[in-house]
């Protein structure tokens, strides 16, 4: 029900989801007659089988605060979906709505994992060696200490190895310069405990080392991170619209277009932000993911296609063997905030 479209864009994009893996079943969690009507002209049987709606009688709006998502809207289709998986019934859950009230409702109702104290919203970024960078946090913690830093770390490092099967993928954390003296007192003190660590920690980075590729995980705070992802999107677009805009000029420039248009067309699908659309909220005991809320069906299917693999390759329980790891390692080795909580 969430997003700036609703089920128009979800349940379309759920059913391409079903086709392309004929194994899996999906809970459409929401307004029974609205996901009814979206789904009255499919004629595949065998497809409608895999698919049941979940009824939820309210629905959390856009701008709705989050005390009024969380306390007031108990039949939610946010709350009704995040009990399917704190129940078992289904393995992970997407949301294309308010952010803020789905990260409220999903850590309210899951719980973060033993040794997590926030959740973090993760996604990836393309680089220039043809892969993405994982950066976390994107928006969900504003405020952060260096406990939290390394916990993000941790949790970055995970989604790494389970997608791209790396049992050390290199961390950076995001800062003003590469010089271990740069920085706030927060980033110097993370630093320190990601050093101390046994994760592989390749030190400081910049902004531009997040589209180099110079390191598979970048870790930040919610506000840095949240400023670099809407920079991003509202950079693609721009270059989305001004290579459309070549295509309309004069003869000459629709000449070297045509000459150009299979080289800029692979570079047009490298920015488009929909092909990475699908934020993992890591930390919590469950899989859960946030799609952008103004995802057209391509992209909404590209954050369920993100999920599903989420669920596939163990993230959870990959995640959770890391924290357990780390709380693990002897005195002298454990970084002073694993050592907090335990």
């Amino acid at each position: 029900m969430g997003g700036d479209f609703g089920p128009s864009v979800t349940v379309p994009a759920a059913l391409d989801f079903a086709r392309r893996n004929p194994g899996c079943g999906l809970l459409l969690v929401g307004q029974q007659a609205a996901i009814e009507g979206s789904l009255a002209q499919v004629q595949d049987q065998t497809l409608l089988e895999r698919i049941e709606i979940v009824p939820a009688s309210e629905v959390v709006r856009m701008d709705d605060p989050v005390e009024v998502a969380l306390r007031r809207k108990k039949d939610s289709s946010m709350r009704v979906a995040a009990e399917l998986v704190k129940s078992g019934r289904a393995q992970g859950c997407v949301s294309a709505g308010n952010t803020g009230a789905w990260m409220a409702i999903t850590r309210y109702v899951l719980k973060t994992l033993e040794g997590i104290d926030r959740p973090a919203i993760a996604t990836s970024l393309p680089n220039q060696k043809g892969g993405a960078t994982i950066m976390l946090d994107l928006g969900a913690n504003v405020d952060c200490t260096a406990d939290h830093l390394l916990q993000f770390a941790i949790m970055g490092a995970a989604l790494a190895q389970v997608s791209r099967h790396d049992a050390k993928p290199s961390v950076g954390l995001l800062n003003i310069g590469e010089e271990i003296i740069k920085g706030n007192d927060t980033v110097k003190l993370a630093a320190e405990y990601l050093r101390a660590s046994h994760l592989n920690f390749y030190g400081n980075v910049e902004g531009n080392d997040i589209f180099k590729g110079t390191v598979d995980v970048v870790v930040c705070d919610g506000f840095v991170g949240n400023v670099v992802l809407k920079s991003v999107e509202g950079l693609a677009k721009m270059l989305g619209s001004m290579i459309h805009e070549e295509f309309h000029r004069s003869w000459l420039t629709k000449l070297s277009g045509l000459i150009a248009k299979p080289v800029l067309n692979k570079f047009k699908s490298r920015v488009d932000n929909r092909r990475y659309n699908g934020a993992a909220l890591l930390g919590l005991r469950g899989v859960v993911f946030k799609s952008h809320g103004s995802a057209d069906s391509f992209a909404f299917g590209c954050a369920l296609d993100r999920a599903y693999d989420a669920i596939s390759t163990g993230l959870l329980d990959r995640i959770a063997s890391t924290v357990a790891e780390l709380t693990r390692l002897p005195d002298e080795d454990r970084p002073a905030s694993v050592d907090h909580k335990t």
